[in-house]
């Protein structure tokens, strides 16, 4: 061993710390000689009973920890906060960021020299990255997998996704409270993420595409033996990652978040992705914006998944994964290292497809330039974004009258109106969902249709809002409107009966309302009082950045590598 290891700072001292550090560990059983200067491997678990979606990383600990063993190093498992994005409140946005806090102080204050990080729930995975790359030390992801397909009634249906069709279908009439609940107890039939292409399974998608994980890791069912061995052969990998050096700054290149940005257009990603990895790309220094995005609008849907197709990722696993999407999108993706120290490129060699209903190749893809477009104009100076695999095409053009919520409490609380004047050609607003005004930017933006237009069978409307949506929802909906409600956009001054432009094909997102009336609401207007003066969620307040710079907080931005060298006695 020609360096000292960063853990022999705390395990190798033949002194009063050095016993401390030892002796206390010493109490769950280790010999001696695992501390002999081998590589101390955190394992970073965000299992939780209350996070649904990462219940089996329990169990992927131990494969971890095996490979670990078995490539001579020595396996350390610790807790992190745990995101459940289908139980908590007011939204599990709002502490991804604190979840990153936890993950980048748990690696640094502890004696570790790489680090695996079992994730899966929605914002677990990105918060998790988050934290790691702001270290810098050797890591590399293991997913917890999606659950299997959800069944009702002998047919497979897909976590949210079909949640969202169910409640419309009761709220007209075509389907009862309890076939209804009923679907509920088919819908999640094992451990693990939803099996719909949401933001959990776009995300491992994405950390495969970007090389921070072994090869099929965004596929395999949770509850498949080979995710396991997965797990096995990640521990294996890790301890060769320290002895090596490679770094999440070697990986997470400007090139690899092209790469990124190029799949999640490919999968028919979820919208979320952009926010996580602008989060990401600033604590690792890359100079990632929104235009950048751009360069996915041209590249044609070829996962044939829900929301935007028909399958779901047990199937997308038996087609081949995302694999064979990187040797579809070969032409396009960019030189990259990844954790095996390779190219990418070594991540897709040889990858065959056993199903091109599900995977479509580049000659026959599901939707042709369906990646996310980029929407600018006065009403988003900064930004707003819309997913056109998921959205109706003829509404992704469209010049119309806004009807406007101020709030998540008015559009709860009017939008089953019988005397709501909105036609299907109305433009939904919704106000103060953004970072700083719900607080946390919740999944809100895909806003039920009104109760007397679904009635009449209309299942999508332009919707536009400063919050997000989540990956498993569907439609045209407008999002992450850029500066937000509440830190005085444009979207603040907007009223009903305003006339509003959209254009996804020309990027345009207009409010058409001249430039003095719009000053003289804006002279008028004032901000929301806070919702919370205390805590984590006013420090979130405080400082959380818009949308269209990844919603991170300020004061997270970049890194520190530096060794702790002052001793807790």
């Amino acid at each position: 061993m020609t360096k000292k290891r960063r853990s022999q700072h705390w395990y190798g001292k033949l002194d009063k710390d050095g016993f401390i550090h030892r002796s206390w560990m010493k109490n769950q059983g280790f010999p001696d000689h695992a501390f002999d200067g081998r590589p101390i491997i955190g394992i970073c678990n965000t299992w939780s009973e209350l996070t649904p979606c990462n219940s089996g990383l329990r169990d992927l600990a131990e494969g971890v920890k095996r490979g670990v063993w078995e490539a001579g190093g020595f396996p350390v498992e610790f807790p992190v906060m745990s995101l459940g994005e289908t139980q908590m409140k007011p939204t599990a946005m709002l502490f991804r960021n604190l979840l990153a806090m936890d993950v980048e102080e748990s690696i640094r204050a502890y004696g570790i020299d790489g680090v695996v990080l079992l994730g899966g729930c929605d914002k677990t995975t990105p918060g998790q990255l988050m934290g790691a790359a702001s270290v810098d030390l050797p890591a590399i992801v293991v997913s917890s997998g999606p659950m299997l397909n959800g069944k009702y009634r002998g047919q497979d249906i897909g976590s949210g996704t079909d949640v969202w069709k169910f409640s419309e279908a009761v709220r007209a009439g075509e389907m009862t409270l309890q076939d209804f609940m009923n679907a509920e107890s088919g819908m999640s039939r094992s451990a693990g993420v939803c099996m719909t292409m949401g933001t959990a399974s776009t995300m491992a998608s994405l950390v495969e595409a970007m090389g921070m994980s072994l090869p099929t890791n965004a596929a395999l069912p949770a509850v498949d033996a080979r995710r396991m061995a997965l797990a096995h052969l990640t521990g294996k990998r890790i301890v060769e990652m320290v002895d090596e050096d490679l770094k999440p700054s070697d990986i997470l290149t400007k090139e690899a978040f092209e790469n990124a940005i190029l799949a999640n257009a490919a999968v028919g990603g979820s919208t979320n992705a952009v926010v996580h990895l602008l989060a990401l790309a600033g604590r690792v220094g890359i100079d990632l914006t929104l235009k950048d995005f751009e360069i996915g609008s041209d590249i044609p849907l070829l996962v044939n998944c829900m929301p935007s197709g028909q399958y779901l990722m047990e199937d997308f696993c038996y087609a081949g994964g995302v694999p064979v999407v990187l040797n579809e999108l070969k032409p396009f993706l960019r030189p990259a290292k990844t954790v095996l120290n390779k190219d990418i490129s070594a991540h897709y060699e040889g990858a065959e497809c056993f199903n091109r209903d599900v995977i479509r190749s580049f000659n026959d893809p599901v939707k042709p330039a369906a990646g996310l477009r980029v929407l600018r104009g006065n009403l988003a100076p900064n930004g707003a974004i819309v997913k056109p695999s998921a959205a109706t095409d003829a509404l992704l053009e469209t010049e119309a009258v806004a009807h406007v919520f101020e709030s998540i409490e008015d559009m709860k609380a009017n939008i089953d109106r019988d005397d709501l004047p909105v036609t299907p050609e109305t433009i939904l607003v919704l106000k103060g969902c953004g970072p700083k005004g719900y607080p946390g930017m919740p999944e809100v933006g895909n806003m039920p249709i009104p109760a007397k237009l679904v009635k009449d069978g209309v299942r999508d409307m332009i919707r536009i809002s400063d919050a997000r949506m989540s990956g498993t929802a569907f439609g045209t909906v407008i999002l992450h409107v850029s500066p937000e409600a509440q830190a005085g956009g444009t979207l603040a001054l907007v009223k009903t009966g305003d006339r509003i432009r959209v254009s996804a094909s020309k990027g345009a997102l207009e409010l058409l309302v001249d430039q003095v009336e719009l000053d003289a609401r804006r002279a008028a207007w004032q901000p929301d009082a806070p919702h919370y003066t205390r805590g984590y969620a006013k420090l979130y307040i405080d400082h959380v950045l818009q949308a269209d710079q990844g919603a991170d907080l300020d004061f997270l931005v970049g890194k520190d590598t530096r060794l702790v060298t002052r001793e807790s006695h």
